[in-house]
């Protein structure tokens, strides 16, 4: 489960790294998208108990 978390939250912080496009599909991103408003601590992962 962590890992699909991981691999779902490095997509949504890549989205948009050049600001324009998304890398995999290569749209245009839309000034609204909301990965625009993510930030790391978002998904922030709590250590093992």
């Amino acid at each position: 489960m962590a890992r699909l978390i991981f691999a779902v939250s490095f997509l949504l912080l890549t989205a948009c790294a050049d600001e324009e496009h998304y890398p995999l599909s290569g749209e245009e991103c839309n000034p609204d998208d909301p990965v625009r408003g993510l930030d790391a601590s978002d998904f922030d992962c709590p250590p093992r108990a």
